[in-house]
């Protein structure tokens, strides 16, 4: 492994009340060397320099610890949508090993990359699964069956929400990973979440750990059962948003 790798790793994810076993580092070295050696020949990330990856990929989607506890102690189930090259679902499923994932994507290459990302890294319990959020929101085995559901896609809140809120289980809870101040596009968003049985909980904002990159978490509690209207078909969400 390299030892800069390791280093910079070791303090990224320590910032967060994180440490990792050599196992797990070595996991995340593997990681980054795969990352960078398909994304030669497939568009998978811009990000790909040491420090970037450690900081804007890994430490990013280790940042849910900051509104979710306990994970490391119970058995949890969650859905990553539009997850790309596996951002934040793998990371998460390196650090919490007990959680139950899986990642979505509606792009087959993408798919194909993160299924040896998973063999590589020798991940148990974690499936990459090529589809649409509009399409397994619908379906009995994926419908309401999460604890939380975490993306990092680029989406308003009002489409996103109903890409992900009918994966959560009443009482589970929807992460999104934003970037900068969302305040209004948080209040067009507000009323979607609501429609789709969703309550804003809060929003952690922070700056992001080794750059000057402005991150929001948004979290959003499942209240009560999604509308089984939701979510409409492919391209709904995007063109007409709920409650706008």
């Amino acid at each position: 492994m390299d030892l800069v790798f390791k280093k910079r790793m070791i303090s990224a994810v320590g910032e967060l009340g994180i440490s990792l076993s050599e196992e797990q580092l070595n996991q995340f070295y593997a990681y980054f060397e795969l990352l960078t050696e398909w994304n030669k020949v497939m568009n998978l990330t811009a990000i790909t320099e040491l420090s970037d990856v450690i900081y804007k990929h890994f430490a990013d989607s280790l940042s849910f610890v900051k509104v979710v506890e306990g994970l490391e102690e119970e058995r949890k189930s969650l859905i990553d949508v539009g997850t790309g090259a596996g951002f934040p679902g793998i990371p998460l499923k390196i650090v919490f090993p007990k959680l139950s994932v899986v990642l979505l994507d509606s792009l087959n290459k993408r798919i194909r990359f993160l299924q040896e990302v998973i063999e590589q890294l020798n991940l148990k319990d974690i499936s990459a699964v090529h589809g649409r959020a509009e399409d397994f929101g619908k379906q009995k085995n994926y419908r309401e069956g999460f604890d939380y559901c975490v993306s990092r896609a680029v989406a308003n809140t009002s489409t996103l929400a109903e890409y992900c809120i009918p994966f959560v289980k009443v009482g589970g809870i929807f992460v999104a990973y934003k970037s900068g101040r969302i305040e209004e596009e948080l209040e067009k968003g507000r009323r979607a979440v609501e429609i789709l049985g969703g309550e804003i909980e809060c929003v952690k904002q922070f700056v992001l750990t080794g750059t000057d990159a402005e991150r929001d978490l948004l979290v959003v509690r499942k209240r009560k059962r999604t509308d089984k209207r939701y979510p409409r078909k492919a391209g709904m969400p995007g063109k007409e948003p709920v409650g706008e």
